[in-house]
């Protein structure tokens, strides 16, 4: 903990000469992955101790922003077996906040996985880049839309159990609490607080190509250098259509952007811990995707 105190000490008196045309609050959003990030929480695993203070964040956040929803307490439980072990886990929960948009019904569902892979024996898989980064991002970009709001509506979802299948997400579509074609966006984020080489992807144009040009204005001259790829059939394992949560959407015909890094050194490992992100390149990068989102909510109208 003392050495998250100094890195984020030194990263909040460093913001000032970034030179960041921030629309978010970084120093919430660098607080809220550390904390997400700590060995406080364990990893996040699946309805552990961990699971559950990362939930009450969620709720709570959500509540003070004034956010609604669908589900009591912000929460949408769900039980699954997890087909590696045949362990079954019940009430598991994806956090689910609500901000309705000012001109059409049409939903843009923002989301990002909360889980990762918890204790195993004397260590402890922080998952600060995967997924803690995509998770405290959500919860930036929810205060963003709760003080300016959107032209669509926009659901906004921290989910579990993506380490394990996609549960949350599976979930999140079978039980979705509107009709799924109001959805006509869906943005993912999985792993976007580090790369050696200053580069955020945007996966998913090659099946949506109508969103390529807009992501492009918003992106061009700007850092991280935003790259497109990782979604063409051909390319195997490194096609990421199928990779994350945002697979369960793009099964059912919605379009999907989904942001993250390549994988690095310390990927699924103990050492993704908040000390080894990227502040500079993480602030960046929540700020690039809200802007797109921010257009992306702009152009789509129908």
């Amino acid at each position: 903990m003392k050495n998250i105190m100094r890195i984020l000490g030194t990263v909040f008196f460093l913001l000032p000469f970034f030179g960041l045309a921030q629309k978010i609050d970084a120093d919430q959003l660098l607080k809220d992955i550390a904390y997400l990030a700590s060995d406080e929480l364990e990893g996040r695993k699946p309805v552990s101790e961990g699971s559950l203070k990362a939930r009450a964040l969620f709720t709570e956040r959500f509540k003070s922003l004034g956010l609604t929803s669908q589900f009591r307490d912000y929460t949408q439980y769900f039980d699954f077996r997890n087909r590696r072990d045949g362990q079954l886990y019940e009430k598991a929960a994806n956090i689910v906040g609500f901000v309705p948009g000012e001109i059409t019904e049409n939903l843009i569902v923002i989301m990002a996985h909360y889980d990762h892979l918890g204790r195993q024996g004397d260590k402890i898989f922080n998952g600060a880049d995967d997924n803690a980064s995509g998770a405290a991002a959500v919860l930036a970009f929810a205060q963003y839309f709760s003080e300016n709001r959107p032209q669509h509506s926009m659901m906004f979802v921290a989910l579990d159990a993506e380490e394990m299948g996609h549960q949350g997400a599976k979930a999140l579509v079978e039980d979705f609490p509107f009709p799924i074609e109001q959805v006509i966006l869906n943005i993912n984020m999985d792993m976007i607080s580090r790369n050696d080489d200053n580069e955020l992807y945007a996966a998913g144009t090659y099946h949506y190509p109508h969103l390529k040009p807009i992501i492009s204005r918003v992106a061009g001259g700007r850092t991280p250098i935003l790259r497109f790829g990782h979604d063409e059939p051909e390319m195997g394992r490194d096609d990421w259509t199928l990779a994350s949560d945002h697979a369960q959407f793009h099964l059912k015909g919605i379009p999907f952007i989904y942001f993250g890094v390549e994988d690095h050194e310390d990927y699924h490992k103990e050492t993704d811990t908040f000390e080894n992100i990227h502040p500079e390149f993480y602030i960046n990068a929540a700020n690039l995707i809200l802007d797109i989102i921010i257009s992306l909510d702009k152009e789509l109208l129908q």
